[in-house]
């Protein structure tokens, strides 16, 4: 069971991971896509929050020996304001391989 997800040297702890292969549209390559959740609390939300803007990562999963680049192919979250001290919610991502 995978609980670590390392997205541009910055480790999450996830839950719920789900890894597949697709192809590519564009190029007709297969493709890892991975999905999972975490929680981010107030003080880590704006962390995270400039993380995910990036949308160019080089993912690393340790636990399956897995490093690719990819970007974001869906990303929400159960709460829109982690402002509020002490606050938390949990965010849920998908990335596919470029």
């Amino acid at each position: 069971m995978v609980k670590q997800v390392i997205l541009n040297d910055t480790p999450i702890q996830v839950e719920n991971f789900h890894e597949e292969t697709v192809v590519n549209k564009k190029t007709g390559a297969k493709v890892p896509k991975i999905s999972f959740q975490f929680p981010v609390t107030s003080e880590e939300y704006h962390d995270i929050t400039v993380l995910l803007y990036e949308n160019n990562f080089q993912v690393k999963v340790p636990e399956k020996g897995m490093e690719f680049p990819a970007m974001i192919h869906t990303y929400s979250t159960s709460v829109t304001n982690l402002y509020k001290a002490g606050a938390t919610g949990t965010f849920s991502l998908e990335l596919i391989g470029r």
